[in-house]
């Protein structure tokens, strides 16, 4: 876990406590331990703590959460770990229940962890369920951020922006506050806090209530190693998730899906052992699950670039490496032999990794070259440069006649309202009663919210299509979708240098409050300030409601760019592309919000 440490700021900091925070619950717990988790907390504490780390906690066995009886272990303590969901208290009412027919809850002690909040509703569902009493002790586990990478720390918080903007349900505003509060006593207050959205006013609100109460006298006595907190609200930009992602990383993720920093890929297509230094993992005989991460420094080169640029990256890699392995011929004394032997193990990881994303650019390449994609991305690009955005595209009409995937329809819907700045009666009209009869009934509604802003004056004023894109050699960050910059990173950009007030006409239209605050600060740390923030600017751009890849990208751009103002760190309460995004909203169909 190197490569945490190797950012502007060192993440790996984060991912200590988290660890310290699970040494100190667990040996609360004498004797041995088996684990029930919840599904969807499996990847994430595995980037803080994997395995062989929990077996050092007397963590001898390690189970899905789901209901029915409970595998039969001999331990002393069962250990269930959970989000604070009502459906997982009843698996785990189940669970108890089962046990206690069995005759097992007799000599075992049944502990309850919430991650990373205790949760009253939860535990009155227990009470009702009969089982509060078999439970030993309740606790939590507050781990709020996850480190993915040197730059990127994450909540891994999925269902966020339906929780806020489908369900009003505001509860994660607090936890993400808290987040935050940890991150500034680790690395510093931070001076400045702006922000552009819905939510962004109630998130400072309770930070400063949350330092209030813990006292600024209590504030970490050390140089603040960010400048400036940026918060930016998803519906301040709702265009980036549904627009296509084209850098390696983000296509990965759009065809095969990144989670917790490892993506599944069909086994057959890897050779065992190809894999940057470590096999990838097989799940059965047909998946390869594959980390991704800059702890690999192929990935790291490439996972930023447009794909058209991933395969001249990968053709001077490989004739790289096949100079350095014919070095062994030039070499003629003892002293030249121990020096290319010396090199071996770094040019046969470094083999290994070529062959790895070999194998993978093959895998995107051949959905990308398709004629399906190419169509689909060229009626994608057409949409946000404006061409035919009031009228019923046939394109998308096709796809609904073929029954594709509704989220693909959806994609395309919303981009052309968002570009159209709202559809117009007739087409949404259409477009509404198609998907019935493609769909189902049940869809009447799904796009009765289609929210209409001014995209086509946004478009413009902020430049967010670029004709002529290099994407080989970069100029602009619109080139991780080789034809639009994401509308939120631009707004970074425009934060930084020239500034906000440039663009106050242009913000106005974006809906939701402009935040700018400083954060009073104690005398003592005045001076600790003056002398470091002068030095080198950091900022950190906290996305509420998700960010994508390619925004991600995009900011590591500007980071590097040489004129850059400030360098760019970035944490989000989750990482989504259009899929998933959709896929969140559509389990609420009668409250899409597009």
């Amino acid at each position: 876990m190197a490569h945490l440490s190797a950012g502007k700021v060192n993440f790996s900091t984060l991912r200590e406590l988290a660890r310290k925070d699970l040494v100190s619950l667990l040996e609360k717990f004498n004797g041995t331990k088996a684990i029930f988790w919840d599904e969807e907390l499996t990847g994430p504490i595995g980037l803080v703590a994997e395995y062989s780390f929990l077996k050092e906690l007397d963590v001898v066995k390690m189970f899905q959460l789901k209901r029915g009886r409970i595998p039969s272990v001999a331990v002393k303590n069962i250990l269930f770990i959970t989000r604070p969901q009502i459906e997982l208290m009843d698996c785990i009412a189940d669970n108890l229940h089962c046990e206690e027919n069995q005759g097992h809850s007799a000599n075992k002690e049944y502990q309850l962890i919430f991650v990373s909040r205790r949760c009253a509703v939860c535990e009155q569902r227990l009470k009702d369920k009969g089982v509060y009493g078999t439970l030993t002790s309740i606790d939590e586990l507050p781990v709020d951020f996850y480190p993915l990478d040197s730059d990127v720390i994450s909540m891994e918080l999925d269902s966020v922006f339906k929780d806020l903007y489908v369900d009003n349900d505001t509860s994660s505003l607090h936890q993400i506050a808290r987040g935050l509060m940890t991150v500034q006593s680790l690395y510093g207050i931070f001076p400045n806090i702006v922000g552009k959205g819905r939510h962004v006013r109630n998130i400072f609100e309770l930070m400063t209530r949350m330092r209030r109460d813990i006292g600024v006298d209590c504030d970490p006595p050390m140089s603040p190693l960010f400048d400036t907190l940026m918060i930016i609200d998803r519906t301040v930009d709702l265009v980036t998730p549904v627009v296509t992602q084209l850098t390696y990383e983000g296509l990965i993720d759009e065809f095969y899906g990144i989670k917790h920093n490892t993506v599944k890929l069909p086994g057959e297509k890897f050779q065992a052992g190809a894999s940057g230094g470590q096999s990838p993992r097989s799940d059965d005989n047909t998946v390869k699950s594959i980390v991704l991460n800059s702890a690999e420094e192929l990935y790291a080169d490439l996972r930023d670039k447009n794909f058209s640029a991933v395969g001249t990256t990968l053709s001077r890699k490989a004739k790289a490496i096949s100079a350095q392995y014919e070095e062994r011929h030039e070499a003629k004394t003892v002293s030249e032999l121990k020096q290319f032997v010396a090199k071996l193990p770094q040019m046969q990881a470094t083999k290994q990794s070529l062959a790895l994303h070999t194998s993978i650019a093959e895998l995107v390449k051949e959905i990308t070259i398709s004629d399906a994609f190419q169509e689909a991305l060229q009626v994608e690009q057409d949409l946000l440069n404006g061409i035919d955005t009031d009228k019923v595209c046939p394109y998308i009409e096709d796809f609904i006649c073929k029954q594709e995937p509704l989220t693909k329809v959806l994609r395309l819907i919303c981009l052309q309202s968002a570009s159209n700045s709202g559809l117009k009666p007739r087409v949404l009209e259409h477009y509404k009663r198609e998907i019935v009869h493609a769909y189902g009934f049940q869809h009447m509604i799904t796009l009765h919210n289609l929210e209409a802003r001014p995209f086509t004056v946004i478009r413009r004023a902020l430049n967010l299509t670029v004709d002529d894109v290099n994407e080989i050699t970069p100029t602009d960050i619109s080139y991780v979708h080789s034809i639009y910059a994401p509308l939120s990173v631009r707004l970074v950009q425009w934060a930084a240098k020239p500034g906000w007030k440039q663009i106050s006409d242009v913000l106005n239209l974006i809906p939701g409050p402009l935040v700018q605050e400083t954060q009073p600060i104690s005398m003592d740390l005045r001076s600790y300030i003056h002398s470091s923030i002068e030095e080198t600017k950091v900022t950190l751009v906290f996305f509420l409601g998700g960010c994508t890849y390619a925004e991600i990208s995009a900011l590591r751009f500007l980071s590097k760019r040489d004129d850059a103002p400030t360098d760019y760190l970035i944490a989000t309460t989750n990482i989504t592309n259009g899929e998933n995004f959709l896929n969140c909203l559509s389990e609420t169909l009668n409250n899409s919000l597009v």
